[in-house]
């Protein structure tokens, strides 16, 4: 039987797998991804990716363009709305313009939110992917995996027969039924199954219901069924996912019953429907107790299934993806001691159980009173779940007197360690710049001028002393803190520095001068690399 080696292994082509990919192949890292279906979704399924997670993928020369240039062609504005059908007189608006919902990040992130539905954003990623030099192979299924002190021996099946591809670490994004997180005996926490839906692709004239160039998502309760509706997704053109009763299968999905219940959500029983796709998914409220299985690493819904409801499941997925592969990287290329590789489940464990308890809550809030026993609350403030995330792990060194919180209010930036470096606009020569524009390639040091030479210094000799990639970065007259916030955001004087991870977060900062900076710096990188 004929073997390949790779660095990485990548089970499943969805938002997690692919952006994993993406991101390893910009790096440099070789990867292989094994999918069973042929293509990427025919289906929309989810839509939008928020902007924490579109700033993890700009870091590609030309993906933050595509993602947008999809968004421009669908529409403008979103409505997000609790209604009975779309002609509902008084329906109950969560959000009723987006543009003006979202407004204030543009003080907060250069990125902006993408509403595009998953089967666009996936043929983005795949394409870059395979630019990148990645090898993605559809059709093909993993057989089986063992593991040995070495790496990982697992055999794939693709038309032409099984072939082994070893490996030194898999990323598990097989999806919420995930076979690896069966295989491997990794338990699940959480409320378990939800039902299902059946997810109807449609074409029809909805113009006179929905305003031009808006996206309209409504959550849908009627005496008939409940479910989601959402128009104008770029593919196919709409979306109607209807929750099934109990005892209902595929198989009562007719053609018939499809266009009957599209007529019901819209409103207009004489609506001209061509039905073009149908397919059942799954709802369940599920967390793996571990995202790490030996040399295998769980990320998209094999990590955390969660309802709909929230619109984070995709974003979530597509953050893990980028997350392992930033630190896969660091740990493959000796920068890193394979120890490092435990923060991805310390820190990234945390913000799924977070997210999937967020988006059940959500669920239950679109229910009727009486079905929501036994439902957690809403977030009292669902933007911090948006840019506000923080991480505690043996790669953040948090400062005394932290409170351990996992949520903060990114409208008050702090720049303290776990939590996103904050945005400040910089001048590099004549050009208007974000501090986030400055992440993705390695650690980035960052000190204001005065006593900005001392830290530049000592980035220098540590990183010619460790062979860790550092940008030094001093916020000076030629890199111009163009509004003066950048000492008021990051939490430092003029005397302090900042380090912050590939991922843009703040691993450690010195709020003051050191009298040793250079040992300082050093011992900081080490433990954090855990070397």
């Amino acid at each position: 039987m004929k073997q390949e080696r790779v660095p990485v292994l990548v089970v499943g082509g969805g938002y997690a797998g692919l952006s994993a990919a993406t991101l390893l192949a910009w790096r440099d890292v070789p990867v292989m991804v094994v999918e069973r279906h042929p293509g990427t979704s025919i289906q929309p399924k989810a839509f939008g990716v928020g902007p924490r997670a579109v700033e993890l993928l700009r870091v590609v020369p030309g993906i933050e363009e595509e993602l947008a240039g999809i968004w421009a062609g669908i529409g403008e504005n979103m409505r997000i709305a609790v209604a009975g059908s779309l002609t509902d007189p008084d329906p109950h608006m969560i959000i009723s313009d987006e543009q003006e919902e979202f407004a204030f990040l543009a003080d907060l992130t250069p990125a902006a939110m993408v509403g595009a539905p998953q089967a666009e954003i996936e043929r983005v990623l795949r394409v870059k992917a395979e630019e990148l030099g990645a090898d993605l192979r559809f059709s093909t299924e993993l057989v089986s995996l063992e593991e040995d002190s070495a790496g990982v021996t697992a055999v794939i099946r693709d038309k032409d027969g099984d072939r082994i591809v070893r490996a030194d670490y898999v990323v598990a994004a097989d999806g919420h039924r995930s076979p690896l997180r069966e295989s491997l005996n990794v338990p699940t926490s959480g409320r378990g199954p939800l039902g299902q839906m059946c997810s109807i692709m449609f074409d029809a004239d909805l113009s006179e219901l929905v305003r031009e160039r808006e996206v309209t998502l409504w959550y849908l309760r009627n005496d008939v069924f409940t479910g989601v509706i959402v128009t104008g997704t770029g593919v196919g053109a709409h979306v109607l996912g209807v929750n099934l009763a109990e005892g209902e299968s595929a198989a009562d999905f007719t053609e018939e019953r499809c266009v009957e219940l599209i007529r019901l959500a819209t409103g207009r029983p004489d609506l001209d429907v061509r039905v073009l796709d149908r397919a059942m998914i799954g709802i369940a409220h599920l967390v793996a107790d571990t995202y790490r299985a030996g040399r295998v690493f769980f990320a998209g819904d094999a990590a955390h299934t969660m309802p709909p409801t929230g619109g984070q499941g995709g974003s979530t997925a597509l953050q893990d993806g980028c997350d392992l592969a930033w630190r896969l990287w660091l740990v493959l290329t000796g920068q890193a001691g394979p120890g490092f590789l435990d923060t991805y489940d310390a820190e990234r464990r945390p913000i799924g159980k977070l997210t999937a308890d967020a988006q059940l809550a959500d669920l239950g809030a679109r229910m009727p009173p009486a079905a929501r026993a036994g439902y957690p609350e809403p977030l009292e403030d669902p933007i911090g779940a948006l840019l506000g995330h923080r991480y505690h792990s043996t790669a953040i060194i948090d400062e005394p007197g932290d409170d351990g919180s996992i949520l903060e209010d990114p409208r008050v930036p702090n720049g303290r360690p776990g939590s996103r470096a904050p945005h400040v606009v910089l001048d590099w020569d004549g050009q208007l710049m974000s501090t986030i524009d400055l992440f993705g390639s390695g650690f980035v040091l960052m000190a204001a001028k005065q006593g900005g030479q001392a830290w530049m210094d000592a980035g220098r000799q540590v990183k010619e002393r460790l062979g860790v990639e550092l940008t030094r970065l001093p916020v000076d007259d030629e890199l111009l803190d163009v509004d003066g916030r950048f000492l008021e955001r990051y939490g430092v004087s003029g005397g302090g520095a900042v380090l912050v991870r590939p991922d843009g977060y703040v691993a450690w900062r010195s709020p003051e001068a050191d009298a040793n900076p250079a040992a300082t710096l050093e011992r900081v990188l080490r433990r954090i690399l855990s070397r």
